[in-house]
């Protein structure tokens, strides 16, 4: 009886101790570093803007068409590449179809020597895949995850893609200008949301990665601080050169 309670409780401290970090990210990430890109973009923007000695209405206008034009440039961009990598997939799942179909002992005896090649005993191999093959849309789902290292009915959705990237943009691009939409004429309040944001951004990436939270949080705002900077110097220079 011991033996069983002390075996119980190592199956329960693997178990516990045996979770990994999602590295894909899920949707936190795409989401946090869309809003991230929409951020660090329109803030220099709008500094850059604001370096050649504008009003503030100008660069409240600068800061929504960067929001804008931003938002949609990404939510477009997303929507043809996921369309465009789902369609290929497509393609490529219909050649294996037509594959199972006209030559189905031959795709079986492949998906045998994929095993036997990672180890299982030949005899056992060719088993499993018999058993595997009996089912077409198995086999199908079977063969694409191990040749093409996808899965078929977790294939990503374009408007999906293009609606989390435009909303995800649009929510960072408008920290830096919403101080101005709440009436602040100055620079500084954009700027103090804006690090805030930066700050934020960078720690809850942190969760898809082994950094600490303070670390990448710094990080990102040093990143996104220079890229401030650098934009208010040359909107500074150009607005003198051209005045």
């Amino acid at each position: 009886m011991a033996i069983i309670e002390t075996e119980a409780t190592l199956h329960e401290a693997h178990r516990d101790n045996h979770t990994h970090r999602d590295v894909n990210g899920g949707w936190l990430r795409p989401a946090v570093f869309g809003a991230m890109d929409g951020l660090v973009s329109n803030l220099a923007l709008m500094t850059g803007v604001a370096g050649g000695a504008v009003s503030h209405r100008t660069i409240v206008i600068t800061g929504l068409a960067g929001l804008a034009a931003g938002a949609f440039s990404m939510a477009a961009g997303e929507y043809t590449s996921v369309a465009s990598q789902r369609e290929l997939v497509e393609a490529e799942l219909d050649v294996e179809r037509t594959e199972l179909r006209k030559h189905p002992k031959d795709e079986e005896r492949e998906l045998a020597d994929l095993y036997e090649a990672r180890g299982v005993e030949p005899e056992l191999a060719r088993e499993v895949a018999r058993q595997l093959s009996r089912d077409p849309e198995q086999a199908l789902e079977i063969h694409a995850r191990e040749e093409l290292g996808i899965d078929p009915g977790d294939l990503p959705s374009p408007s999906v893609a293009a609606v989390s990237s435009f909303g995800s943009f649009a929510l960072g691009a408008l920290l830096p200008v919403l101080p101005y939409l709440l009436g602040a004429t100055a620079l500084w309040p954009a700027l103090v949301l804006a690090f805030i944001g930066l700050f934020a951004c960078g720690a809850i990436v942190a969760k898809v990665t082994a950094r600490s939270w303070w670390f990448s949080g710094l990080r990102q705002l040093a990143l996104g601080g220079a890229a401030a900077g650098v934009t208010y110097a040359l909107g500074s220079l150009f607005g003198t050169a051209v005045g």
